[in-house]
Formats: C-alpha cells, structure tokens, sequence
C-alpha cells in the first residue's frame, strides 16, 4: 500500500515505510516449454516456492536528508527502492512519502532508444508529470547539464551509458523534488560529472529535499550521507550514521 503524507508544515517525515515486505512465488522445478506449463497449471501441478525479497522493513527517512543504501548484488537495494518509487506494491506493509517524487531507477527508464534526445526529454518529462510548457522552459537547462553536445538531436541507441546516465539525471534533477531517488546510475559517468551531480544533490538538502540513494561506493555514502543502511537478503542489517553503516559493512566484507 502507497501513500502520500499529508503536507503539514511541523511534519519532518519525508518517507516511511512500515512492515514491508515482498514475497515472489517461483517453481520449484523446471518447466521447459510454455505448453508444458499450460498443462501442469490446467492441472494443477506446478509447485511453487516461496522467495522473500524485502522482509518487514522498518524505515523513517527525515526532510532534508540524504539517506544511503548499502548490500551486496541480490540484497533487495532496488527491489526496495522500486518499492519507494511506488513501481513495485508490497506485499505486505505500508509505504508513505511526502512531496514530489523524482526517482531515476535505471539506465534508460522512461526513454525510447529510437527518440533523439530532445523527444526523450519531453518524454521523460511529460512521465513526471511535468507540462509540456514546463518542459520547454527547462530545456535549454537539461542540455546544457548533461553536457552531451551535438548527441541531444541523435537516437538515445547512439549513446554511451554514461551519455545515457547525463540526460537521465538531467531530466530527473531539473525541477528541485521533495525526494530524489538514485539506484547506483551515476557509477557510468565520469568523475567529474559525477561531482556535478552531487553537488546539486547538496544543493536539494540544503532547500530541504530529501535523497536516497543506492552505492556501491563506500567512500561515496560515506562523504555524501548523514545516515545509512545496510540491507542483506532483504532484511535491515544496521541502521545509522553513514560512518558507523559503512565500517561495520566493510568489516562484513572482508570475513
């Protein structure tokens, strides 16, 4: 279940999350043909498994903050993230957010790789929910952060990665959220824009915008958040400040 808070001036909570979880069913054997599962399911011979990808999280993030998200491959980082965006339903459990959600999930998401850059600029834009109008006054801003050149009139199938990771967080960042929402697709870019974009990030905390974001980059939680979490097979390992997350996760890396 996805919420909105109600926008109260002394409410600090930008998101909460209680009691979520997510729970897939997989078969438990291999079913090679389509024809073959049509038959067991008419028959009712497909067993199933049951996997838990999130397991009862329990998460308060503050107005203001930027909040960091650490876990090996598979621990439930973007599942949970998806959840936040409101991509994913929860099983079980309830998810509020207050403000303008921006989330930029993963490489790609919300382009067409057939559109040039322009197009996929109002179409990103119009699946914020942004008017064309207001599109069009941000423009020449998008260009101009993502740093693209002559590539924004070429197909988005043209692009590198990290030109693709340039318009996406152009887009996403152009008009200031209430929460910010980054899945580790900054780590295609150079170092340099990388820097811009962190830079605008402070720039969101300092209004009061709320970020979070997903790293595989210790050192980068550590210099850029307040808090942190360490998520392990869909359940919350340790919560707290950045500094303290990011030691206890390294130590867990090195046993």
């Amino acid at each position: 279940m996805s919420e909105s808070i109600i926008n109260q001036p002394h409410n600090e909570t930008a998101i909460l999350l209680e009691n979520i979880s997510i729970r897939y069913r997989l078969p438990s054997e291999s079913i090679r043909t389509f024809k073959e599962y049509m038959i067991r399911k008419v028959q009712g011979r497909i067993k199933h498994n049951s996997f838990l990808a999130l397991n009862k999280i329990n998460l308060e993030i503050k107005q203001g903050e930027i909040f960091g998200i650490l876990g090996r491959n598979g621990a439930g980082k973007s599942t949970l993230l998806k959840v936040i965006s409101k991509v994913l339903i929860p099983t079980e459990g309830r998810v509020l957010t207050r403000g303008y959600l921006s989330p930029l999930l993963q490489l790609g998401a919300g382009f067409h790789t057939e559109l040039t850059g322009i197009e996929n600029i109002f179409l990103n834009g119009t699946l914020l929910g942004r008017s064309q109008n207001e599109i069009k006054e941000k423009l020449d801003e998008i260009i101009a952060f993502a740093e693209i050149g002559n590539f924004i009139e070429a197909p988005l199938r043209t692009y590198s990665s990290g030109m693709q990771a340039r318009l996406g967080f152009a887009v996403a960042s152009a008009w200031q959220p209430d929460i910010l929402i980054l899945d580790e697709v900054l780590a295609v870019g150079d170092l340099a824009f990388q820097e811009k974009c962190f830079e605008r990030m402070a720039v969101f905390r300092n209004s009061g915008a709320t970020v979070l974001m997903v790293s595989h980059s210790i050192d980068r939680l550590r210099s850029m958040c307040q808090r942190a979490m360490w998520l392990e097979h869909g359940e919350i390992q340790k919560i707290g400040a950045a500094d303290d997350v990011c030691d206890t996760y390294s130590a867990a890396l090195q046993n």
